[in-house]
């Protein structure tokens, strides 16, 4: 193209020139730059505002009227003033039918009344020196952060600080108090799980952990108020207001334990797990299947995962768990103790949610690991043959999250498992359902997508991590170890030829592949006429014999460093042997060479992946 310009369905972009490609340490990214068209500054801040207010994430708009008493708006809350500054010259700026100004007010109990912003630079200041508002919303928790901490340091405690609960607090105050208050000892006989999710989800409170690592009857709270009597009033408030919360909890907790868990199976028939897949404990029948098989794999305690896989799920028929379903699993194994189960049974009934979130532990025990991933298993294989695939960013079921937690298990706990094996496990579940045969594929393919992430993030480039997962590899736990093979193996001198070398051979291969010979098939030595095969083929046996032993060790690294003095071997061969010649006995034997020679190339990744283009 003579002015270099970049055409797409007939329009030609120049800016594509300034597509550039950066490594950030950890993957390839595409960056655009450009120069966008000059604007005014009133009208750039006016769009800028209009577009942060279409963005904000206001699920239910409340309407009100302006002081005309004529003008209705929509927002989350009444808006009473904009104040929109440059230096000091205020900006005609307008939205939720407010114009502009350089008057605000500041907090409603503290604020000494109007505040006139001097200028853009002084308004945080003046704000909070004058309306008792910390107008930075990092300001504000990191504010809150340290209150909490040195409160709690009158108790030897920590308060339990989760971000989403810090920054929900955050943003409902402006000028944040602490105050300790407590509530009955007696509630401490319920699990600090329910006392922590009822403090943390009903009232916003922080809760206490002594040096023991033991919930103490003592919790934190924020307040936007700070009170002239040093807050007693609050304090006392709040512990009645937590005591009839906790009551609630300890009653959920008393009248569970009131019925075994066994006993509440057969009312998972009425918990509908999904339309085509039928209830939840239709959902338990085929996961203990899947864990049974599992564990015969593992030689794990096939009667305990069995009995867990069972009443895994039971404690969804619970009080509390109705309460909290977050506390679903937890719930379980505080049951499960109860009734007198064996403690990895009870143990892996909370385990095998495992992992809930990013960073999050995974089982510790061999029984939990199993139903874990039986659980993830039948979800993905269930809820891809029901039409529930993840689209974009929508994943209603989690799927990309019980993706992630079985290459997580198969890799971090080095479980000698097959995925292609688990996935037939999970497709025998369930036969007579639906017809799932062509879904293992499917998910199959979904699971190495999620495997190339984890790789990615780890710090691999996308080529590192597609010669190894372009092979599909069954043993999941084998491959932390390939992609770090891989980049030694580039590092060598020989390795972009015996790449181009590699890719040679596979292209050949694919184009005689209906005469061409099983990777292992023998090679006939009488038939070795030409100097160049011989020599190939005396070189590839001393590599491959070393290559074999490295490989069978684990040791991949060294795997594929062994067949470094293949480089010129190969080379000549290219240069002096005609593969695919008239005699068919030559031809078959130079293929079956080749074969054996692709094969071992390839045990660790698909070095043709690493070709130069």
């Amino acid at each position: 193209m003579g002015d270099d310009a970049f055409v797409v369905d007939g329009v030609r972009d120049h800016a594509v020139l300034a597509l550039v490609v950066e490594h950030d340490g950890k993957a390839d990214a595409v960056f655009l730059h450009s120069v966008a068209a000059g604007q005014t500054l009133v009208a750039a801040a006016q769009a800028a505002l209009e577009e942060a207010l279409e963005r904000l994430p206001i699920p239910k708009s409340m309407s009100y009227q302006l002081e005309d008493g004529v003008t209705t708006v929509q927002f989350a809350r009444p808006a009473h003033r904009l104040v929109a500054l440059h230096g000091h010259e205020p900006l005609p700026l307008q939205a939720l039918g407010l114009i502009a100004g350089t008057k605000t007010f500041g907090h409603r109990f503290h604020s000494r009344g109007e505040i006139a912003v001097h200028s853009a630079d002084t308004y945080a200041q003046q704000l909070e020196r004058e309306g008792r508002v910390i107008a930075s919303f990092e300001r504000r928790r990191a504010r809150i952060v340290e209150l909490l901490t040195a409160a709690a340091k009158a108790f030897d405690a920590q308060p339990l600080m989760p971000d989403a609960l810090l920054d929900e607090v955050t943003a409902l105050v402006e000028w944040p108090v602490v105050y300790d208050s407590q509530f009955d000892a007696e509630f401490l006989a319920v699990p600090p799980e329910c006392l922590i999710l009822t403090m943390q989800q009903n009232q916003r409170y922080f809760a206490l952990r002594g040096a023991d690592g033991r919930l103490l009857n003592r919790f934190l709270l924020v307040s936007n108020l700070e009170a002239a009597d040093g807050g007693e009033a609050i304090r006392a408030g709040n512990a009645r207001v937590v005591r009839a919360r906790l009551a609630d909890a300890k009653f959920f907790y008393d009248q569970d334990r009131k019925h075994t868990l066994e006993s509440r199976i057969p009312g998972l028939a009425q918990v509908v797990y999904h339309r085509a897949l039928g209830s939840q404990l239709e959902r338990v029948e085929r996961i203990v299947g899947i864990a049974v098989a599992i564990a015969r794999l593992l030689r794990a305690d096939v009667t305990h995962v069995e009995r867990a896989a069972r009443l895994a799920k039971a404690d969804l028929r619970t009080e509390m768990v109705g309460e909290f379903p977050e506390l679903q699993g937890i719930m379980g194994r505080y049951y499960a103790q109860h009734d007198g189960e064996p403690a990895d049974v009870a143990d892996a009934i909370e385990e095998h949610y495992r992992p809930r979130f990013a960073d999050d532990d995974l089982p510790a025990g061999l029984v939990g690991c199993c139903v874990a991933l039986a659980d993830k298993l039948e979800a993905l294989v269930g809820l891809f043959g029901a039409g529930e695939r993840p689209t974009g960013d929508k994943d209603p079921f989690a799927l990309r999250r019980h993706a992630i937690g079985v290459l997580r298990l198969l890799m971090e706990k080095r479980l000698a498992l097959a995925l292609d094996e688990l996935l037939a496990f999970a497709r025998q579940a369930f036969e007579g359902v639906r017809a799932f045969a062509a879904v293992t594929d499917e998910v199959a393919a979904f699971i190495y997508d999620r495997l190339r992430g984890l790789l990615r993030e780890q710090g691999y480039r996308a080529q590192e991590v597609e010669a190894v997962v372009s092979l599909a590899p069954r043993r999941i736990d084998l491959v932390p170890a390939q992609p770090a093979a891989v980049r030694a193996f580039l590092q060598l001198p020989e390795a972009e030829s015996l790449a181009a070398a590699n890719k040679r051979i596979g292209n050949i291969l694919k184009k005689s592949a209906a005469g061409a010979p099983p990777p292992q098939a023998d090679v006939d030595a009488s038939l070795l006429f030409e100097p160049a095969e011989r020599a190939l083929a005396e070189a590839f046996a001393h590599a491959a014999q070393a290559a074999d032993a490295h490989f069978a060790a684990g040791d991949y690294t060294s795997a594929l460093k062994a067949l470094a003095p293949l480089k010129l071997p190969v080379d000549r061969f290219f240069d002096e042997v005609m593969v695919n010649v008239d005699d068919e006995r030559l031809r078959a034997n130079r293929l079956a060479l080749l074969a054996r020679l692709h094969a071992t190339m390839n045990r660790v990744a698909d070095l043709s992946v690493l070709a130069v283009a």
